[in-house]
């Protein structure tokens, strides 16, 4: 049963088109992960399904009496009620309010927020959102619209959140980076890219296979539409010896070739190593211990960072996770212990919360301000390429910062973090607020970083493709270190016949109050002076393109080549016209016509290539 109708919808944002003429039925059992690079309206989308904003075109379609709940990115309580009457406020009549109050502590408890008489407003960022999650799955509707219901969760919530959903039969669209939470949830997703939806009845790893195919398809047409291009410019370069029928036919062919509509390659963050050299010693934390109004947060740790370390901390929201970064980062001391930090170490925060971003400055002023130019391992890269590196367009450099999403902005704030050059480089919850594709990249480009990687994250997908080591909060301020990613110190505690403190979920439901994310650090490169030595980035020599024998001799023959078998191929035809119903013979044209219009496509693909060709020599030259 059809539950919504999206037809023919477009919205646009300032002078940027999010939707053009998008179209999308939404069914009872769907449950729709969307998807897309931060800024492509993802959220926009959900808050046009939820009725709070309008298409420009097009129209939305609900059934009659459909009930839907919404759960907006920034959450809004009112401080007059206490949060349990925020959560359970108009879900139902007064006699039944017992019941669903019960209700409502439950799944508060279970995500960390055992206080439920206060006021909103004592609450963290995070805790709001928890909060938010719970009101919206306790209203009564058939479509649940969920904007990032995973941010701001643990492992062990989160895998609470997969399991809830699974068994609800109520019809789900949400967006989250959470790759895992994909995978177990929706049986559909959604990906919005350039104005264009693009649907797939698959889970998450479904979509890639799907998406690949899509776009191998969608290449290869794209490389004969081009080949065919370039033959036709090239006759026309040439000129038409006559204006036959066929010629006009001819140019009205290259016109159609010339203004098709192309399909764009995807533009993806590709980020060189970025970072100053590492000397001998890194860090060193030697039996340090934290306690903050009586509770202790960490006991007697200590740890040699290695160059190579890709370290992920786990644990319980509140456990100690930040403080553990501040310790390392010398933003607090310990009560005991030492945080020793090699001379060469400079590190780079990319933290929950950044410095805000100047609303005036435009996106390429504030990169600039940061650094200029940056050494790679591919030479000097200036700030406008690191842009276009990080997906801002030419237009969107010169957009105010202001005008940005709230994604977007998150891209840039790493950007700049990594425009620094660090050798430590801290992640605190990376995922909550950078896209998929951003995520992915980002991964790639630490798996091949020169230095340390510090990185507190509950998103296991996350944690799996970068993590070397897991540091594990566990009971009584212990961390305790696992070799391997995620999936690896699952498999320990698993043979041990435990979950860890952090998945088990039962020390969710004792009324321990939790608190906010936490953060990573590191990576590492150059010597004690903070920039990379000129000399290692170098770009090597380009060589110098030239003609082989046979390619000037191929250049300076080959439209003589091309006019003669054109004439070939004209001759031939008028052959044919002439040979009547003589059957034989006209398939003997026909054979020798074919075989000399191969011949010419042929030459006219070498007449494109040695005329490009000629013209990189001319510019070289110059």
């Amino acid at each position: 049963m059809n539950l919504i109708t999206i037809e023919n919808v477009s919205k646009s944002y300032t002078e940027r088109m999010l939707f053009d003429e998008v179209s999308l039925g939404i069914n009872e059992g769907d449950r729709i992960g969307i998807i897309g690079i931060n800024g492509t309206g993802k959220s926009t989308f959900l808050r046009l399904l939820a009725g709070l904003e309008e298409p420009d075109t097009g129209t939305i379609v609900k059934g009659k009496g459909l009930r839907l709940a919404y759960l907006p990115q920034t959450p809004v309580f009112s401080d007059e009620k206490t949060l349990l009457e925020n959560v359970t406020e108009g879900l139902v009549h007064p006699e039944e309010y017992r019941d669903i109050a019960g209700e409502a502590a439950a799944m508060l408890r279970k995500l960390g927020i055992p206080e439920t008489g206060g006021k909103p407003s004592l609450l963290s960022g995070g805790q709001r959102k928890r909060a938010a999650l719970v009101r919206t799955l306790l209203m009564p509707a058939d479509v649940l619209v969920l904007d990032e219901p995973t941010n701001h969760l643990d492992s062990a919530m989160t895998e609470w959140l997969e399991e809830y959903l699974k068994k609800n039969g109520r019809a789900l669209v949400m967006v989250t980076h959470d790759r895992y939470f994909l995978d177990a949830v929706v049986n559909r997703i959604v990906e919005l890219d350039r104005g264009k939806l693009y649907s797939y009845k698959e889970n998450y790893t479904g979509f890639l296979v799907a998406k690949a195919e899509r776009e191998v398809m969608q290449a290869a047409t794209e490389r004969k539409a081009r080949s065919l291009y370039r033959e036709e410019l090239a006759w026309m370069m040439r000129g038409a010896r006559a204006r036959s029928t066929k010629q006009k036919a001819h140019i009205e062919r290259f016109e159609a070739l010339k203004n098709r509509e192309t399909i764009e390659e995807q533009g993806e963050v590709e980020i060189s190593a970025l970072s100053s050299r590492l000397g001998k010693k890194t860090i060193e934390v030697t039996d340090i211990s934290k306690s903050f109004d009586g509770k202790v947060l960490i006991r007697d740790f200590s740890h040699i960072f290695l160059s190579t370390d890709r370290i992920g901390i786990i644990g319980e929201n509140g456990c100690g996770k930040s403080t553990l970064l501040k310790l390392i980062t010398g933003q607090i001391v310990p009560d005991s212990g030492t945080v020793e930090l090699g001379a060469t170490v400079k590190t780079g925060y990319f933290m929950q919360e950044n410095e805000p971003l100047n609303p005036e400055l435009r996106v390429i002023d504030s990169v600039r301000n940061v650094a200029e130019y940056i050494e790679t391992a591919d030479g000097t890269v200036s700030a406008s390429q690191m842009c276009e590196r990080f997906l801002f367009t030419d237009a969107l450099q010169y957009t105010l910062i202001g005008k940005l999403s709230g994604g977007e902005k998150r891209r840039l704030a790493l950007l700049h973090v990594l425009m620094e050059a660090p050798n430590v480089l801290i992640l605190d919850e990376p995922t909550n607020d950078l896209d998929i594709r951003t995520l992915t990249i980002l991964e790639e480009y630490l798996k091949g970083y020169a230095g340390i990687v510090i990185a507190v994250s509950h998103d296991r997908y996350f944690l799996d493709k970068v993590a070397n080591r897991i540091f594990a909060f566990e009971e009584g301020g212990r961390i305790r270190r696992y070799e391997g990613n995620y999936s690896d110190y699952r498999a320990v505690c698993e043979r041990e016949g435990r979950l860890a403190p952090v998945l088990s979920g039962k020390r969710l439901l004792s009324g321990e109050v939790t608190g906010a994310g936490d953060g990573a650090a590191a990576s590492g490169a150059d010597g004690g002076t903070g920039k990379a030595d000129s000399r290692d980035t170098w770009k090597k020599r380009e060589q110098k393109l030239k003609f082989s024998y046979k390619e000037q001799k191929e250049y300076e023959t080959i439209d003589t080549d091309i006019a003669a078998l054109e004439e070939k191929v004209a001759a031939l035809e008028a052959g044919m016209a002439e040979a009547g119903a003589d059957y034989t013979k006209l398939q003997e044209l026909s054979a020798k016509k074919e075989a000399a219009e191969a011949e010419l496509s042929e030459k006219m693909e070498r007449w494109v290539y040695l005329n490009e060709l000629a013209e990189e020599m001319e510019k070289q030259r110059g």
